[in-house]
C-alpha cells in the first residue's frame, strides 16, 4: 500500500537539484555553521549551471536580490540548490533559487534568492540571448 509519506518522499527524491553538497568543516564559521558567504557563492553556482543548459554563452551575475537565511547548515547535511528560469529577456536570464536541508527524507528550506544574468561579448558588453533551444511553455 502506498502512503502520503512514500508519495511525498518520491516526490522529493525525484526532483533534480543544480547541484548537492555535503559540506565540510572548512565550511563554517566559528559558532560551527555553515558561512553565509559559502552559501550565496553556490546559489550562483547554481545558477550559472542552470543557465547553461539553455545557451552557450558567456553570462555575468548581474543581480541577486534579498536572501534572508531562514535556518542554520551544518557541517555533514546535505544541501540542494533548486533553480527555476522565472524569465528570458532580450540580454538576460532571471532565475529562483530555492536552497534546502535533507533531513529524513523531508527537505526543509533554508533560503531562497532571485538572481539575473547578463549574456556578454568578448568585451563585456551585453549581448541578445541565444538559446540552445525554445523553454517548454
Amino acid at each position: 500500500m502506498i502512503t502520503i509519506l512514500t508519495l511525498l518522499s518520491l516526490n522529493y527524491m525525484t526532483r533534480d537539484p543544480s547541484i548537492r553538497i555535503v559540506l565540510l568543516p572548512k565550511d563554517t564559521n566559528k559558532h560551527g555553521t555553515i558561512f553565509g558567504g559559502i552559501i550565496l557563492s553556490y546559489i550562483d553556482l547554481a545558477g550559472i549551471i542552470e543557465i547553461s543548459r539553455r545557451t552557450d554563452q558567456k553570462v555575468v551575475t548581474v543581480l541577486i536580490k534579498e536572501v534572508i537565511f531562514k535556518y542554520p547548515v551544518y557541517v555533514g547535511e546535505i544541501v540542494s540548490f533548486y533553480c527555476n528560469i522565472t524569465k528570458i529577456g532580450k540580454t538576460s536570464i532571471s532565475l529562483h533559487v530555492d536552497v534546502e536541508v535533507e533531513k529524513n527524507f523531508k527537505s526543509n528550506l533554508v533560503t531562497q534568492a532571485d538572481l539575473t544574468y547578463c549574456a556578454v561579448d568578448n568585451n563585456g558588453k551585453p549581448e541578445p540571448i541565444v538559446l540552445k533551444y525554445e523553454p517548454e511553455k
